[in-house]
Formats: C-alpha cells, sequence, structure tokens
C-alpha cells in the first residue's frame, strides 16, 4: 500500500509502448511529488522502466488475443494489483488496460481513474458483421467502465471523441482532448532536407492497418513511371495482431527491390533527417507519434483523410492528405511534394512550428498533471 499522500499507478498492455508513449509523463509526475507505480506485461522493456527510478508490477496481458481465460485472469490480477496499490489515481492507457481496468477500478474503490484512448483500434475499422458484432461487445464493456463516480476519459482526436458521446459511451464533461503524447522538440532537431534524390520514409508497425500496402504499391506507380526515388519502410511485423505483414510478403518486398526494409529501428529522428517526405497511409488513428515526430523534424509528410491522421497535419500547410486504400492516389499525393521541393521545404518549416505549439512533450506533460490535480483533489 502506497504510504505517499498521492500515487499514479499507469496501467499499459505493452512495457515498450510505456517507454515509447509515456515515459515523460510519468517522470514529471514523479517530480511533481506523486509515487508512481507502472504495470505492464513482462518483456526486456521492463529493465528500463525500473532504472527510472518507477516501481513496476507484472500483469499478464495478452494484447491482440481473444482468450476469455487469459483475459479473465488479468482482470483477476489487476483487482488483486489495486487492492494492494490502493493508488490515489489509475491511469490507464490502450484498450484491454481501459475496458479491464476500469471495471476494476469500480469494484475495488479506486478514488479517481483516468482512461486515454490512444484510438479506435482494428475493431473499428472492420465493417463486416464479425466487426459489428465485436463494436457492440466492446461498447458494452467501455460503459461498464466509464461508470466510475470520480474519472475522465482523454481523446487524441475530436472523431473519437464524438464516436464515444454519440455511441453514449461516455458523457461529454468527462471528455477531454490532449494531442498525442507529445516529442522532445531537442532530440528530433529541425534540420534542413538533403538535396539529392528524394526520400520517402514511413515508419510504423508492420500491418495492414498503417496502410503498409499502398505504401509499397505507390512505390511501385512511381518508379514504374520512371522517378529516381527512395522509399524505406522502418518497423517490424507484430505477431500477436493478426493484420500484421507475414515475414514470407517481406521478403517478396525485399527481393522486387522497390522499397528498403530497415526493420526496426531507434533512431528515428536520424532517419527522418537523411528524407525528405515521410509518410503514414494509416486507415485510422488516434494521433500517430510517427507524424509528430516528423513535424519536430521539419519534415513534410503525406497521410491519409482519416481520424487522427488529419490531426496530426495542417492540411495544405505542413502535408498533404490522401484518399485511404487508394495507392495511385497515395502516388499521385507523394509526386506532388516531390516535383516541388520548395513546398516541401515551406511545408517542413510550417511543421516544425506546429511542433513547437502543439506537440512539445513539456506542454503535453503539464496539460496532463493540470488533469492529475483536478482529479485527485
Amino acid at each position: 500500500m502506497s504510504t505517499n499522500l498521492k500515487s499514479i499507478l499507469f496501467v499499459v498492455n505493452s512495457p515498450n509502448f510505456f517507454l515509447s508513449h509515456r515515459l515523460p509523463l510519468a517522470i514529471a509526475a514523479k517530480k511533481a511529488g506523486y509515487e508512481v507505480h507502472i504495470a505492464t506485461a513482462s518483456g526486456h522493456g521492463v529493465s528500463k522502466i525500473k532504472s527510472k527510478g518507477l516501481i513496476h508490477h507484472s500483469i499478464p496481458f495478452e494484447r491482440s488475443g481473444q482468450n476469455i481465460f487469459f483475459d479473465f485472469l488479468t482482470f483477476i490480477s489487476l483487482i488483486k494489483l489495486f487492492r494492494s496499490v490502493r493508488p490515489t489515481l489509475i491511469h490507464l492507457v490502450t484498450i484491454k488496460p481501459v475496458i479491464y481496468g476500469g471495471i476494476a477500478a469500480r469494484l475495488v474503490g479506486i478514488k479517481s481513474v483516468i482512461a486515454a484512448i490512444s484510438g479506435l483500434g482494428t475493431v473499428f475499422i472492420d465493417k463486416s458483421f464479425g466487426g459489428y458484432l465485436r463494436q457492440l461487445f466492446v461498447f458494452t464493456f467501455y460503459r461498464a467502465a466509464f461508470k466510475h463516480r470520480n474519472f475522465a476519459v482523454i481523446f487524441q482526436n475530436l472523431d473519437d471523441k464524438n464516436v464515444f458521446i454519440e455511441k453514449n459511451l461516455v458523457k461529454s464533461d468527462h471528455c477531454h482532448i490532449i494531442r498525442g503524447s507529445g516529442v522532445n522538440l531537442s532530440e528530433y532537431s529541425f534540420i534542413q532536407e538533403p538535396d539529392s534524390i528524394p526520400i520517402i520514409v514511413m515508419a510504423s508497425r508492420l500491418l495492414k492497418d498503417k496502410g503498409v500496402f499502398e505504401f509499397v504499391e505507390s512505390a511501385k506507380i512511381l518508379k514504374k513511371q520512371g522517378l529516381k526515388i527512395i522509399f524505406r519502410l522502418i518497423g517490424e511485423s507484430d505477431s500477436e495482431n493478426k493484420t500484421s505483414i507475414s515475414q514470407k510478403l517481406l521478403k517478396k518486398w525485399q527481393s522486387e527491390d522497390f522499397v528498403e526494409l530497415l526493420g526496426y529501428r531507434e533512431d528515428i529522428a536520424d532517419q527522418y533527417a537523411k528524407a525528405n517526405i515521410v509518410c503514414l497511409p494509416s486507415y485510422r488513428e488516434g494521433l500517430p507519434k510517427s507524424l509528430i515526430e516528423a513535424a519536430a523534424c521539419g519534415r513534410a509528410v503525406v497521410t491519409t483523410d482519416v481520424p487522427g491522421c488529419r490531426d496530426a497535419i495542417t492540411p495544405g500547410i505542413t502535408g498533404l492528405l490522401c484518399s485511404v486504400k487508394d495507392a495511385d492516389n497515395l502516388a499521385i499525393t507523394i509526386k506532388t511534394l516531390i516535383d516541388d521541393p520548395n513546398m516541401r521545404r515551406e511545408m517542413g518549416r510550417a511543421g516544425r512550428e506546429l511542433a513547437q505549439a502543439e506537440f512539445a512533450i513539456e506542454y503535453i506533460v503539464n496539460k496532463h498533471l493540470d488533469l492529475y490535480s483536478r482529479l485527485t483533489k
């Protein structure tokens, strides 16, 4: 049980996702006087979490599985953890922590709860009958999770917020918009783009829903037109996600040589500095961190006209929008920026200004800390 007056427990399915998206917030909360606990699945990122002076708890999370018995074990583990730690505030991130953690917090009687909706995920993209049934199932559990008396729901874009209100999942006075998880502007510096063969970069998990197929197909289209360009795909497959790109297909793409496959990289700022255009043709997002980082690096963006992606840019000013699931339109949009270096550079400068005004990590952290203070009075 916590001995401090106020304590926070972050619940995130993956230790690596916590490190990439919530670590600066947890460190800032610790500096502000909170005792900070982190609950994630086990993994190689746990040691780094502990090295930051944060208290870690292992919870059995299966991110994308639908094993009801495993999920029940997760739920029971959260109840036991909440009873043991008794935090003043619980901050739940991603769908399973939000649903199971929200219900568990009600049962245990936790004082304050924040649910962070990082995006609506595959279940909201799937338009099949099975997808519709899964939506009904998920909606039911969201409603149950959001019945806490003292809670807030953080959305990263207005579209997601409106979906939850329209579906009667949450009332508007519990909703807050915080645009993404922020970016450290000192780590993602603004460097003028190279004056060489145009390089187009996509950095993402290698999932169908991220628009990987369209990115590769647009590279084929433009290279077959005779353009001297380089397409680079950064990221790795996700074995726990059913839309992940197979290793067999990755080997095929590698042999075709339309796209350079760089795999998982941690030097994203350096990769963007070497690029001219950053691309993310995703089907739907919360607010993609890759595009926030692109803006900070001063790179023009091409992304899809869907919730989350269009919220990460100022259309026509910091980047261009294309049609979703449309490789031909994506290729045309990319070519517009290839053909106009001056437009690219203007958009890059405007992107850096947008990042400084809206996405700086200090600004995002302070908005969270203000919300923590209000809920734990």
